[in-house]
């Protein structure tokens, strides 16, 4: 770390000559590698932005000019030109930094993000701030082309080119293959189109051709469109044309003198500007490169072999059990499909797009679009399953709400992640899924103890009338005292798993292991609990709950969830509704606030959502 070591901000960098900056991106890369070997992350991403990272802050001013990373999987390089060298060791450990950029942590990071193309929108937002202001700095939006497949960023794009106002997206492309010939006419067109003096040749002589009497404005349109005609011969840019944006590219992103070039051409340029790069994803190591995906978002591994400890030692997933149980049941329905945003291996469908490959359907980072498309199938007879994550189901609020549920239509949403997930912190946290999802009308809303319920949850839900929402976690299996006989679920129906008097333990989804276990160690002190698996947050089994709240008082309720307007929020409900009282109740579930980063297993245990958080619970209700 000859040189990096001495870049303490961007100002610092600036002072480098551009001979030397491609030593400081091996520098960056040898640095990122060596930290996610250790602490996990999203390391393909982030190799494949390092140069582009480097122009941007060798050419503009930050924090001055921002600079918004869209999701913030490739900011890796960002944060180590910014001041965060020395804590880049801690990054996704508890009390270390972000995987994402977080306005919290740095000035330099513009806005928090974590969620696809958000980017666009922001920029435009404090864009349009800047003009208001009279502030003369600029707003630099990179954005990947997976996010360009989401609705959001084309509303961000067709008001930005429709207000005019000064605003560079850079498209950081590492999908597109652009043949090496049309790559490179294409970067001397984009260094030749953006220098300051054509520019102001093409807008002064543009003004002219308008002013000519009677025949300016048809001569101008004429060589507009000629200019227009040769640009879209040698590039993909009509489409961004179209939004009204200055389009530059495609150009190779790991030349770092040409981009540079470019950039300080475009920074002369007060209008919306799009510039297309050309990047590889997990550029520099060489296992990356050659398995971009597995390398997206990668746990521990050895640096010398890419591999990672073995996925087979121990229990299945929640995932793989999800992924194999939904080719079982679509070998014996043919009315079954599978509906995922972008994320086939993550939800653990990949085999069975292999094995169904029309009946799955992959709409990209549209989680929206995905919903009502699911409810178009449904509305034509079929069944099908929705898998997304927890924390971006969230951005289909209104869509399970208004095309899904009130036709009542059967789409089973199969919501991966939920709970705390982990590293990557409050941007990926499922704890609101609950809160948001029970209040809606025909939705039946689950979640299993064990992959056993699990399985039988989804058998059961496929053939439900109406939609089903099916929630769990991250992480293997628990394998909760059960037999692997497939026993059918009765909708609304919780169970007693252990019987006792003293304290009642009403527990949902992960949390049922850490009860019985609960139950165990209070056995041991001469304390006798009841516990239940309610296995539904709705509907609730009213009558199991009531008839033993009225028999034992003294009431424990635990989710992987907020306690605002969650399970515990339920039952409380439900008792008061139903005339209870003479009770004492606590709810174990996270705080009204964003969760950070840490460990699954550290967040749980700090919060309490844990069997000794449980005994301790006890303890203060018996001691009322």
């Amino acid at each position: 770390m000859k040189m990096l070591k001495n870049i303490k901000t961007p100002q610092d960098l600036k002072k480098c000559p551009k001979t030397g900056l491609p030593e400081i991106a091996a520098e960056i890369r040898q640095e990122i590698i060596k930290t996610v070997s250790s602490n996990g992350g999203h390391l393909a991403s982030s190799l494949g932005a390092v140069e582009l990272a480097i122009a941007i802050h060798y050419v503009f001013d930050a924090p001055r000019d921002k600079v918004i990373w869209d999701v913030g999987h490739q900011a890796y390089a960002h944060k180590l030109l910014t001041g965060r060298l020395d804590q880049f060791p801690t990054i996704r450990k508890s009390g270390g930094l972000s995987g994402f950029t977080k306005k919290a942590e740095s000035p330099y990071d513009a806005f928090t993000t974590g969620h696809s193309s958000t980017s666009i929108s922001a920029g435009l937002g404090m864009s349009c701030a800047k003009h208001i202001k009279k502030d003369k700095s600029k707003v630099i939006c990179v954005i990947g082309d997976g996010s360009m497949t989401a609705g959001l960023a084309y509303e961000g794009l067709n008001q930005a080119g429709d207000s005019g106002r000064d605003l560079i997206v850079i498209l950081n492309d590492n999908d597109m293959s652009i043949s090496e010939n049309v790559g490179a006419l294409s970067s001397f067109l984009s260094r030749t189109f953006t220098q300051k003096r054509l520019l102001e040749f093409r807008k002064t002589f543009g003004e002219f051709l308008k002013a000519l009497p009677g025949i300016g404005d048809d001569i101008y349109q004429i060589a507009k469109r000629s200019e227009e005609s040769f640009k879209t011969f040698v590039t993909p840019g009509m489409l961004f044309e179209a939004f009204n944006f200055e389009y530059f590219g495609p150009i190779d992103g790991h030349r770092l003198n040409h981009l540079i070039d470019i950039l300080e051409n475009i920074k002369e340029v007060n209008e919306p500007v799009l510039l297309h790069i050309i990047t590889r994803k997990g550029k520099g190591y060489e296992p990356a490169e050659s398995n971009p995906t597995f390398f997206h978002g990668v746990s521990a591994f050895d640096i010398d072999s890419g591999e990672t400890a073995s996925s087979d030692q121990g229990p299945p997933t929640y995932t793989q059990v999800f992924g194999e149980k939904m080719i079982s049941l679509a070998e014996g329905n043919q009315k079954i499909v599978a509906v995922t945003a972008a994320m086939p291996e993550g939800t653990g469908l990949s085999d069975f797009a292999r094995r169904f490959p029309d009946r799955f359907f992959d709409v990209g980072i549209a989680e929206q679009h995905g919903v009502t498309f699911a409810a178009g199938l449904a509305s034509e007879g079929l069944r099908p399953v929705v898998a997304i994550y927890s924390t971006f189901l969230q951005r289909a609020y209104d869509q399970i709400i208004h095309d899904v549920c009130i036709d009542n239509y059967p789409v089973v949403f199969a919501i991966d992640r939920g709970g705390v997930v982990g590293e990557d912190g409050p941007t990926h946290h499922g704890l609101f899924d609950f809160s948001y999802l029970r209040s809606m009308p025909n939705l039946t809303v689950l979640a299993p103890k064990d992959e056993h319920e699990f399985s039988a949850m989804l058998e059961t839900a496929v053939n439900h009338e109406g939609p089903v929402a099916i929630r769990y976690p991250r992480g293997k299996v628990t394998g909760t005292q059960t037999s692997s006989q497939f026993q059918p679920i009765q909708i609304g129906k919780a169970e007693i798993l252990r019987e006792g008097s003293d304290i009642l333990i009403l527990a949902i989804g992960q949390p049922v292991s850490e009860a019985i276990s609960a139950a165990e160690i209070l056995a041991g002190k001469n304390i006798s609990a009841c516990v239940v698996n309610a296995r539904s947050v709705k509907p609730l089994d009213t009558d199991l709950i009531c008839e033993l709240a009225a028999k034992t008082p003294r009431i424990i309720t635990i989710e992987d969830h907020v306690r605002m307007g969650g399970f515990g929020s339920a039952v409380l409900e439900c008792l008061a509704d139903n005339g209870i009282t003479g009770i004492t109740i606590e709810r174990i579930g996270y705080p009204d606030r964003f969760i950070e980063h840490g460990s699954q297993m550290e967040l749980r245990q700090k919060y309490g959502i844990s069997a000794n958080g449980i005994v301790d619970a006890s303890l203060r209700l018996l001691n009322r």
